[in-house]
């Protein structure tokens, strides 16, 4: 019997064999915390476990109201099991990964068949920007796994034959978008309200806001969801105007954040997001709208890809829209889409698969020649510098020729009519991949973190030593120290912290000194090129750590 009929018999099983490897081989607590968010999220939730205040996120010691709190909370119950260390930081992060693609293995399997079911979560897995993010602190992916839930439950509850399952799944899919608006604000509503509402008008049938347990629904979303935002708002007056104006309307609306960017900035990172099934996109993508509906429980009909590739598309044109750009914030569409390409490839031949390989080995060895030259070229006469990015570019290298091999083997496999192999063999070279980029990036960690100068002032801190960070802030280093900075001169997101508990930082670099030379040991970080500013203020310190991006001084 060949592999593919083993597969054929039991995809799910073997799926779930190739995720234990994933998950057996991805080393959660190798790489140091780099910056700026797995600094920054990491902290919040340090500090969460450390003063037991579950209410009020605070940053570096300062109010912080620009997310809510169930990455901090999942984090700070991590800490508090197992100890505050990388593996626990990223555990959230990749469990909810982990789960979605549990989610969308079941979904496809109930929607479709298992072959579909298993093919979802071997594209994805496929997608090296959606595995990548799955091991990195950020909270785009907490927010994709209750999207991803509610999505696949309200789908699920439209295509059952028993109205008790129906209401079960849709109480499901409710509490899916509280878990997502507690992950990243109104979005979680706003997404799933407006894909619904699309798919209504163009089906020209509203019924199906019938079939949402309003009641129920909303007396569970607000159960789970309002609670803590009372609270918040009841401790902290400001936190309602920040939160709901400030990070929802004017982030959306204007260019504060300072990350603006081009309005097609995302449809590249969705098609390089996708290697190895990029060019598989477009097709999977028509023969997805033109999709036949299946039967619903009351005798209507849904087209779950259909409604699928409305989800993603609103997402895509929302924060394309949007004058605040991040890579991450288009993360919630990779689940949905490898479905949809998962049927496609389920129902196309192995040897018109072959053909959509066919580019990447050549592209990817073009990538390994591009990452061993790239240190060289870029940094020029900055040999610290290019010394590090040369140590990452060998494992690059090793990483973009695993694709290259591992996608022509697939591609003879396809060729061969094998289409389960080559598939699963696409899927392992990339799972390898990840890892290797995964090792390799941490040949950067003295530019990326601050674990190192974290160290260097661990030597010479006590109890009573006071902490400044003047003129820069390095996410990483309260993490690491377990200690707070105070602030000199440097606003950037702790503004309106810093409004609510002035008391807390130092607004002008003059008032420095005073600060520094009052009675008892001080240690501050500062930017490189500032040492000759800061000794012209008249203050004496010695430099006890020094990088590209970062020098600690200590008082003497």
């Amino acid at each position: 019997m060949n592999f593919d009929m083993i597969f054929l018999r039991r995809p799910l099983v073997l799926v779930l064999m190739l995720l234990l490897g994933f998950f057996a081989m991805n080393e959660l607590g190798y790489r140091k915390l780099a910056n700026p968010d797995e600094g920054r999220y990491s902290e919040i939730a340090r500090e969460m476990a450390a003063t037991g205040d579950f209410v009020t996120p605070r940053l570096n010691g300062l109010k912080y109201f620009e997310k809510p709190p169930m990455q901090y909370w999942a984090t700070a119950a991590a800490f508090s099991a197992f100890g505050e260390s990388e593996f626990s930081a990223r555990l959230y992060t990749f469990l909810c990964g982990i789960a979605c693609l549990l989610l969308i293995a079941y979904t496809g399997s109930r929607l479709f068949d298992q072959e579909t079911g298993a093919l979802s979560v071997l594209v994805l897995m496929a997608a090296p920007y959606f595995m990548m993010l799955s091991a990195i602190v950020t909270l785009d992916m907490g927010l994709t796994f209750w999207m991803t839930l509610g999505v696949c439950s309200f789908m699920l509850a439209q295509t059952t034959s028993s109205p008790r399952e129906c209401r079960r799944w849709m109480l499901l899919a409710w509490a899916g978008m509280a878990g997502a608006v507690l992950s990243k604000g109104l979005i979680g509503v706003v997404f799933p309200a407006a894909t619904i509402f699309l798919y209504c008008l163009l089906a020209r049938d509203f019924r199906l806001l019938l079939k949402l347990e309003w009641l129920r629904g909303l007396a569970l979303f607000f159960a789970i969801a309002v609670p803590w935002f009372a609270l918040v708002s009841l401790r902290n007056p400001e936190f309602a105007h920040f939160f709901f104006i400030h990070e929802h309307f004017e982030r959306f609306l204007t260019t504060s954040h300072r990350r603006e960017a081009a309005w097609w900035f995302f449809v590249p990172i969705v098609f390089a997001g996708f290697l190895p099934w990029m060019i598989a996109l477009l097709p999977a993508t028509i023969s997805g709208w033109r999709s036949p509906a299946l039967p619903g429980a009351d005798g209507s009909t849904f087209a779950p890809l259909k409604f699928m590739l409305l989800f993603c598309a609103f997402v895509l044109l929302f924060f394309s829209k949007s004058s605040s750009k991040l890579p991450a914030y288009i993360l919630p569409m990779f689940p949905l889409l490898a479905m949809v390409i998962a049927v496609y490839l389920k129902k196309t031949k192995a040897r018109t698969l072959s053909w959509l390989l066919f580019p990447l080995p050549p592209l990817a060895l073009a990538g390994a020649y591009a990452a061993w030259i790239a240190p060289a070229q870029r940094f020029g006469d900055d040999f610290a510098r290019q010394q590090l990015y040369a140590e990452m570019s060998i494992w690059v290298v090793a990483a973009a020729l695993l694709i290259a091999s591992g996608t022509l083997a697939a591609f003879f496999a396809l060729r061969n009519g094998r289409k389960w192999l080559g598939i699963v063999v696409v899927s392992a070279s990339i799972l390898g991949t990840v890892a290797l980029i995964q090792r390799g990036y941490e040949n950067i960690s003295p530019l990326q973190s601050g674990h190192a100068t974290a160290a260097s002032i661990g030597k010479h801190l006590t109890p009573d030593t006071r902490l400044y960070a003047v003129r820069i802030y390095d996410q990483s280093l309260p993490y690491y120290l377990k200690r707070v900075f105070t602030l000199v001169n440097y606003v950037d997101e702790f503004e309106m912290g810093q409004k609510a508990e002035p008391q807390k930082y130092i607004a002008q670099l003059a008032d420095f000194p005073a600060a520094w030379n009052a009675a008892g040991p001080a240690i501050a970080i500062i930017q490189p090129g500032d040492i000759e500013s800061i000794r012209a203020l008249g203050i004496a310190f010695e430099v006890i750590h020094q990088d590209a991006k970062r020098v600690a001084i200590k008082k003497i």
